[in-house]
């Protein structure tokens, strides 16, 4: 199974910061956090990672090169334009090919373990797409998905925050025209309403990086247990 990061968001609400550096090159606990991703990607056995990028995307290229020091192999999907979640992963599906596969956003820090989602996919259901929910954050309390016997819902008694992570196959961006921005949400609900989206619930450590203070809070506390 191939693996894609995310990493052409513009990262607004982190500049002055992301003026100068792309969001998932920004370091905490001594690592980009693209880094903490493909180091956990290499452990769990991906050998194959595509990252789309737009702003400052050289700087990514520069900075993580072919893969190899992590015995992968890295490939690029420059964005001229962001084209959002959905947008950006069908255009890299050329080089993602026609099997599911893995997407994880680059301005998360994480610890799930990648190696049990290679075979996610594969449920009675034939799923067009699982995700891995988490635990609301204070930021988002009101969560995004419910889920009930590992199947997605739109709705339910309780709703969990999409982590980023997800396993998807191919078929889910067949409405996507490449090179055209779409978002993610969109597909994914009219995924659940054909009953093809699975879940789980994940209560590791999981961190949304989108400002400054978090991002702060995250490298102190990797720094302390470091």
């Amino acid at each position: 199974m191939k693996a894609m990061i995310l990493a052409a968001g513009r990262g607004e609400r982190m500049r002055p910061l992301t003026d100068f550096t792309p969001k998932p090159l920004i370091k905490v606990g001594g690592k980009s956090l693209i880094v903490w991703h493909l180091e956990r990607l290499a452990k769990a056995g991906f050998k194959e990672v595509v990252i789309n990028h737009a702003h400052l995307g050289e700087q990514i290229e520069q900075a993580l090169g072919n893969g190899s020091q992590w015995g992968m192999h890295i490939q690029y999907s420059p964005e001229k334009i962001a084209l959002e979640t959905a947008g950006g992963i069908a255009n890299a599906l050329p080089l993602l090919g026609d099997q599911p596969f893995l997407v994880v956003n680059g301005d998360t820090f994480t610890e799930i373990d990648f190696s049990t989602l290679k075979l996610s996919h594969n449920t009675p259901l034939q799923a067009l797409a699982h995700l891995v929910l988490v635990d609301n954050p204070p930021q988002h309390p009101n969560g995004d998905f419910a889920m009930e016997d590992r199947v997605l819902k739109n709705e339910g008694s309780q709703k969990f925050t999409f982590s980023g992570v997800g396993v998807y196959h191919p078929d889910l961006f067949i409405s996507v025209v490449p090179g055209t921005p779409a978002r993610m949400a969109p597909l994914l609900r009219q995924a659940i309403t054909q009953n093809q989206a699975t879940a789980e619930h994940y209560e590791g450590v999981w961190h949304d990086i989108g400002t400054l203070d978090r991002l702060e809070s995250l490298d102190r506390r990797l720094n302390k247990n470091a």
